[in-house]
C-alpha cells in the first residue's frame, strides 16, 4: 500500500482495481497516507477554496417510502411542514447578501404539478432578486423531463440526485417495489442531456454493503460521467425499517465516519477534478466531521440556511447537529473551521465544478 500511495503521489493514475484495497486501508497511518494523496490531489485539480452552498430545506412532504428516510412517507410521528414563497426568498436573499455563491432547495419528492410550478416560480423570483448572481442547485428527487426542463429554464443550473447505491440487488433492499433503480438512472441521464450539472452519490456502511459494491460506486460516477458527488455515512434513524438492521450502530460510528472519509479520499484520487461534498452527516459522527472530509479531499460545504423553527422535522437521520443554530451563526462557525484547516471561501463564487467545465467546454 505504501508502494502504491507513493507512486500515486508521484502522479500515476488510481485504476480500477485499485478502489478496493485502497477502500480498505483502515490502519491508521495508512489512512494518513491516503488523506494527504487525496488532499495534494484536490490542491492539484480544484485548488485549496471551499465553496458553500446554501441549503435551503423547503418541505419535508414525501410521496417516497424509503426504508433509510426519516421523513419517508409512513413516518407518522414526523411534523410536516413547508415554507412558504416569501420565507423561502428570504433565505435565498440573506445567503445572497452574505456572499454565499449558490443555495441548494432541497425538499422532500414530490411530482404534482402545483410542486413543480411552486419550484418553477421560486427559481424565476430567486433569479431576478438576486440579479442573476445567485447559483442554485435543487436536490428534488426524481422527475418527469419535461419538469427538468422547465426548472433548468427558470434558472436551475445544478441537480443534485444520489442514486444512493449502484447496486440494483442493494438499492431494491432500501426501497419499495414501486421504486425503480432504472427509472433513477434515467433521470440521471436527463438532467445531463438537459444541460445541468449533474450530481450523485450514495450512502456509505450500509447494512450488507461491501467494499467492492463502494468501489463499483465510483466506477459508476466515472462511468456516468458525473460532476459533482454528495455522499456521507449511513445513520440509522430509529422510525424506518432499515433501523432494525443495525442496532449496534453507535458501536460502529466511528467505522461509519472512517469509510466515510476513505471513500471521499479515492473518489479524489479517481475522478480528480469533480466537485465532492463534505457532508453534515460526517460532523453528526464526530464534531470535526466536516473538517475531516476537507482534508481527506472534499471542496464543498453545505451550510443549512433553513429557519431554525423547521430544522427538527427535517432530519433523515438522527442527530443531525446544528438545529438550533441559525443561518449567521452557522455561516460563522463554519468560516472558521474552513479557516482552521487552512483553507479559504470562496465567496461570491458559484464554485462550478472543474470536471462540468471540461466536459462542456464552458
Amino acid at each position: 500500500m505504501n508502494t502504491l500511495l507513493q507512486s500515486i503521489a508521484a502522479g500515476r493514475a488510481v485504476a480500477r482495481e485499485d478502489l478496493g484495497p485502497l477502500l480498505a486501508l483502515f490502519e491508521p497511518g495508512d489512512q494518513e497516507a491516503l488523506f494527504k494523496a487525496a488532499y495534494a490531489m484536490k490542491l492539484k485539480q480544484v485548488g485549496p477554496k471551499v465553496y458553500f452552498r446554501g441549503i435551503i430545506e423547503y418541505s419535508n412532504i414525501c410521496e417516497k417510502n424509503c426504508y433509510y428516510c426519516g421523513i419517508r412517507r409512513d413516518n407518522r410521528k414526523v411534523r410536516r411542514f413547508q415554507m412558504t414563497r416569501e420565507e423561502i426568498l428570504g433565505a435565498a436573499k440573506w445567503a445572497h447578501a452574505s456572499r454565499y455563491g449558490s443555495i441548494v432547495l432541497q425538499g422532500g419528492e414530490r411530482q404534482d404539478k402545483k410542486h413543480a410550478e411552486f419550484i418553477e416560480d421560486i427559481l424565476r423570483v430567486v433569479k431576478r432578486e438576486t440579479n442573476g448572481e445567485l447559483g442554485i442547485t435543487l436536490s428534488l428527487g426524481e422527475q418527469p423531463r419535461d419538469t427538468f426542463e422547465r426548472w433548468f429554464a427558470a434558472g436551475g443550473h445544478r441537480y443534485l440526485l444520489r442514486i444512493e447505491t449502484s447496486n440494483p440487488r442493494l438499492y431494491a433492499k432500501l426501497h419499495p417495489a414501486d421504486h425503480s433503480h432504472a427509472a433513477r438512472l434515467q433521470c440521471l441521464d436527463d438532467l445531463k442531456a438537459i444541460g445541468y450539472q449533474v450530481g450523485t452519490g450514495v450512502m456509505i456502511g450500509l447494512p450488507d454493503q461491501t467494499l467492492d459494491d463502494l468501489a463499483s460506486d465510483i466506477e459508476f460516477f466515472r462511468e456516468r460521467d458525473i460532476d459533482m458527488i454528495g455522499m456521507g455515512p449511513y445513520i440509522v434513524h430509529s422510525e424506518t425499517p432499515l433501523a432494525a438492521e443495525m442496532p449496534d450502530f453507535a458501536e460502529k460510528a466511528r467505522g461509519q465516519l472512517d469509510l466515510a472519509l476513505r471513500m471521499i479520499a479515492v473518489t479524489r484520487l479517481y475522478l480528480r477534478d469533480v466537485n465532492i461534498a463534505s457532508t453534515t452527516a460526517l460532523q453528526a459522527l464526530d464534531a470535526q466531521g466536516r473538517e475531516m472530509g476537507l482534508q481527506a479531499g472534499a471542496n464543498i460545504i453545505m451550510p443549512n440556511i433553513t429557519d431554525t423553527k423547521y430544522r427538527d422535522a427535517y432530519q433523515l437521520y438522527e442527530n443531525k447537529p446544528c438545529l438550533d443554530e441559525n443561518a449567521a451563526l452557522c455561516r460563522n462557525c463554519l468560516q472558521r473551521r474552513v479557516e482552521s484547516v487552512g483553507e479559504t471561501i470562496g465567496f461570491g463564487e458559484w464554485g462550478d465544478s472543474p470536471h462540468f467545465q471540461k466536459r462542456t467546454g464552458s
